[in-house]
């Protein structure tokens, strides 16, 4: 079977577990992820990663995308000025942000206003007392990942289990696990958390910013089996 072809594996509410890949930075892997039926794509805007997309090259980026099939574009930034946020918004015509840096909840509300996109904001969770900072975020998603200097795409697994605690805790709430997943472990993880998607960059990649075909198709197959 073809990447994408495979029945969806489902979350603990009998939902297909979404998949988004994150840090595409060339047309050919955007188009390959979409052909396959993956849910989301990750563009990354924070100048500081090893995976950054320069807002000049993005529109290739999305054009492939768009063009290989119905997958949703995520733009991923950093504390990053709302003006920045809100032109590669409009220029790029986003499906979704990603706050991943140190914004508030008052940010993120300014965020969706100004946008009109649904806003999620990434977590990291080093221990139990990172579980009170999910409180308080009118958002549409949150990303659950490992604490890490590089703001994720570290390949760093962190403890699954505040990961369900936190789903527990807030089970209605869209809960995304990152950190450190990879064809390997992504259908413990799944498993273990029932989030209402999964988010790899370093997972399926060759090298930084460099989708691996192979990894990609085993990785999805993980998921779907």
């Amino acid at each position: 079977m073809t990447p994408g072809s495979e029945p969806a594996a489902t979350t603990g509410d009998s939902e297909p577990t979404r998949i988004k890949i994150c840090g595409v930075t060339r047309p050919d892997d955007a188009a390959r992820v979409a052909a396959a039926g993956i849910e989301f794509i990750g563009l990354n805007f924070w100048p500081t990663s090893k995976r950054y997309l320069a807002p000049e090259h993005a529109p290739a980026i999305a054009a492939a995308a768009r063009a290989a099939g119905a997958t949703q574009l995520i733009g991923v930034f950093v504390d990053a000025r709302l003006d920045h946020i809100a032109a590669i918004a409009r220029d790029l015509r986003l499906d979704g942000i990603q706050l991943h840096g140190d914004e508030t909840p008052e940010f993120a509300a300014a965020v969706a206003q100004r946008t009109g996109c649904p806003v999620w904001k990434a977590i990291a969770l080093g221990g139990p007392d990172d579980l009170a900072r999910l409180h308080g975020w009118s958002v549409d998603a949150i990303l659950l990942d490992a604490p890490t200097p590089g703001r994720g795409g570290a390949g760093q697994v962190f403890d699954w289990r505040l990961a369900a605690q936190a789903r527990s805790v807030h089970p209605g709430r869209r809960l995304l696990l990152a950190g450190g997943l990879g064809p390997d472990n992504v259908r413990a993880a799944i498993d273990a958390v029932a989030p209402w998607a999964v988010d790899v960059a370093s997972g399926v990649e060759s090298a930084p910013g460099v989708k691996d075909p192979a990894r990609l198709a085993a990785f999805v197959a993980a998921v779907r089996s």
